[in-house]
């Protein structure tokens, strides 16, 4: 806790007793005490770190993760390639200018006949897909406001996706939501990890029993759903 906290927080502990007092005298009730559990819960959401992959954390910026040496795909010498940028035409990806409010990035690398997409690589393994996805949140008060990472997914083969549930039972404990037992046909074994601010979900597909692996920021579909009206209510063509 900073020293700004801890001064906030001993100023209203100081507070409380004249604040009661005042009330009472005044005829007015004061208002409940917040539960224990519900100061337990913000006090795990101020402490809970966005999960992260491969220390890559959901919540930076797209500046932050450009910057960043964290290239966690292969070949050797792959860069990220967002949708802001020239060379994603080459890939296929749709073009966006730097004002868009959602871009997607996928990493990249240069060979004899241009530029070719690189496989993430997950617990070892090469992805057979992935796309890292940002979105604007997060005003700076003037009116600005960051595009910030909000999910990152990537397609896995079966012995990877098994392979990685045991390493995320071993480092986050068991899933909190798992469907684990599958009767009907069509369902998915889904495996869920969460903390007060993020979540990981691996899914096994059927046919092929790949994974889909999705690292998520609670909250984002809103924030997703937010920029979208904010699209269609602009003229502009910002993506």
């Amino acid at each position: 806790m900073t020293a700004k906290r801890i001064a906030c927080a001993l100023a209203l502990l100081c507070g409380i007793f004249p604040l009661t007092v005042a009330a009472r005298d005044a005829g007015v009730t004061a208002a409940p005490p917040a539960s224990k559990e519900a100061l337990a819960d913000a006090r795990r959401r101020a402490q809970d770190p966005p999960f992260a992959f491969r220390g890559i954390a959901l919540g930076i910026t797209l500046d932050e993760f450009r910057a960043g040496s964290k290239v966690r795909a292969t070949p050797l010498g792959s860069v990220p390639v967002c949708e802001t940028d020239v060379q994603a035409g080459a890939l296929g990806m749709r073009l966006k200018s730097p004002e868009s409010l959602t871009v997607a990035c996928h990493w990249a690398h240069r060979g004899d006949n241009g530029w070719a997409l690189s496989q993430a690589v997950v617990d070892g393994a090469p992805a057979a897909e992935h796309v890292l996805r940002f979105a604007r949140m997060e005003s700076d008060g003037e009116g600005q406001s960051a595009l910030r990472l909000y999910e990152m997914s990537f397609v896995i083969d079966e012995v990877t996706a098994e392979d990685l549930r045991d390493a995320l039972v071993e480092r986050y404990g068991p899933p909190r939501h798992a469907t684990q037992n599958v009767s009907s046909p069509g369902a998915l074994p889904v495996y869920v990890w969460e903390n007060a601010v993020s979540s990981i979900t691996l899914c096994f597909l059927p046919g092929t029993r790949n994974g889909t692996l999705t690292y998520l920021l609670k909250g984002s579909d809103a924030w997703v759903k937010s920029v979208v009206r904010q699209w269609q209510a602009s003229d502009a063509e910002a993506g």
